[in-house]
């Protein structure tokens, strides 16, 4: 894999301070986590669901006790703010206890009817050890939802987060250790990404998980794919937000906009290509204007309680930002408001662009960041091939005061998920993922548990069975 190793780190990106650094594993290191967790799974998978359940259960619980201190790891590390910390640990917790209630049933052999005299079911043998690549924007989130599934079908994991977010992914490891959880069961590598290839060529190894980039997705997936093993891909996303109609267009701009600056813009499945009708699209985009500009900079440490954005997750990533808004701007954009990377952090302050050509390499871009991006349509069916004009199909929405106006234009939507009049629906129990670019699998929901499981067909004979 072409990646440049960089040492793992909490680098705040208010200040841009690296305060302290981890070493990588060492090979030996990972040879001797690997044959743990190996040795793990052969037991672990010999546990019953109940068993299972009790300790994702003290998982979800010690999540819960622990959550101010959590909280303040992932401001030091890559931004967010506590208070939106605080419900990312909510999410934690709820994925957790959802798959501990519901996993007996999602893993239950399923009887399969047969003409032939015997008796088949469609078992779910959980596959062994599975690899996880973390991103850095929901430190626990994306763990938990990654994790949860695959230790419930009877597997173990072993998790390779971020290099910005080692204090985070040590915590975790931390919390299933303090749960009572075999070692072995959840382990954290600080490995690099040659050391990631080992893994997934290792036979030990069965499956791997990523979220993070599209370039990343297609690099695991191509090693994946070598060795013979599953993956799940979470990649990037453009997602549509599409307004049909509003009575009050100020309110509806400002629904789009919080959602857009949740995590500051850095969430695969925000809306980031908002697609308004001429007929509100003047007013929509000043009253983004209007919100943008009202915003200042807060402390991820101490928020307040008026309009604040966060840093970036790195400076690098808010200049990156920064240069692909002045791309767009070269190609024939009009930046409305915003895009500038403040002091020596990670700021960027909050944009509105509009008027991005069709067909330039930055309509078809992802704006990582605090960016409202919106083009002017004049019909549904234009409204469509606009939302349909991307490489990636991760989520979107579609909002009218005509419900089935709306149910109508997102049913011609080529996402893996899509809303009618909400940004977005959260929850355990929805699945999520998406097509194209956007990836490969599901994850949470009862599809969560099914991603890597062995689903074998387990037949016993009848007396009049046919040989």
């Amino acid at each position: 894999m072409a990646y440049m190793s960089t040492k793992y780190r909490v680098q705040n990106p208010k200040t841009n301070e690296i305060a302290q650094s981890y070493d990588f594993i060492t090979d030996d290191e990972l040879e001797q986590a690997l044959t743990t967790a190996d040795d793990t799974f052969k037991q672990w998978r010999e546990k019953s669901f109940e068993e299972r359940a009790e300790v994702l259960r003290k998982v979800a619980s010690l999540f819960d006790d622990q959550r101010d201190e959590l909280s303040r790891i992932i401001a030091e590390e890559m931004g967010k703010s506590v208070k939106e910390g605080d419900g990312e640990i909510d999410d934690v917790v709820e994925i957790f206890n959802y798959y501990a209630d519901n996993g007996a049933e999602f893993g239950a052999d399923e009887e399969i009817p047969n003409k032939r005299g015997g008796t088949s079911v469609m078992r779910k043998v959980p596959l062994g050890v599975i690899v996880g690549i973390m991103p850095w924007n929901f430190p626990y989130y994306q763990v938990a939802r990654f994790a949860a599934p695959a230790l419930m079908a009877g597997n173990v994991v072993m998790v390779k987060h971020a290099e910005i977010c080692p204090r985070s992914a040590e915590a975790i490891e931390k919390i299933f250790d303090q749960a009572g959880a075999p070692k072995g069961l959840y382990t954290n590598v600080y490995a690099q990404h040659s050391q990631i290839s080992t893994m997934i060529k290792d036979n030990r190894v069965q499956g791997v998980s990523l979220t993070g980039s599209e370039r990343a997705g297609r690099a695991i997936a191509s090693q994946a794919g070598e060795a013979l093993k599953k993956c799940v891909l979470e990649l990037g996303g453009t997602d549509a937000y599409v307004v049909l109609d509003s009575s009050d267009v100020k309110a509806a701009a400002e629904t789009a906009w919080n959602k857009r600056i949740s995590n500051v813009g850095q969430a695969c499945t925000s809306n980031k290509r908002m697609i308004v009708m001429e007929d509100i699209y003047d007013e929509f985009v000043q009253a983004l204007v209007d919100i943008a500009s009202s915003y200042t900079e807060g402390d991820p440490l101490n928020p307040g309680e008026g309009n604040e954005f966060y840093p970036l997750s790195s400076r690098d990533a808010a200049e990156l930002l920064a240069q692909q808004l002045r791309l767009a701007v070269d190609e024939g954009a009009n930046l409305r408001v915003g895009g500038e990377v403040t002091g020596k952090g990670a700021y960027i302050t909050p944009a509105v662009i509009t008027d991005i050509p069709v067909g330039s390499d930055s309509y078809y871009e992802e704006f990582f960041g605090p960016v409202a991006e919106v083009y002017k349509v004049s019909s549904e069916e234009e409204a469509i091939k606009v939302a349909n004009d991307s490489r990636y199909g991760l989520g979107g929405a579609v909002m009218s005061e005509d419900e089935e106006r709306a149910k109508k234009v997102a049913a011609k939507i080529d996402t893996g998920m899509i809303h009618v009049n909400i940004p977005q629906a959260r929850g355990a129990e929805l699945p999520f993922g998406g097509v194209k670019a956007s990836g490969l699998g599901r994850e949470l929901g009862p599809l969560g548990m099914d991603e890597f499981v062995n689903k074998q067909r387990f037949y016993v004979a009848g007396s009049d069975s046919q040989v």
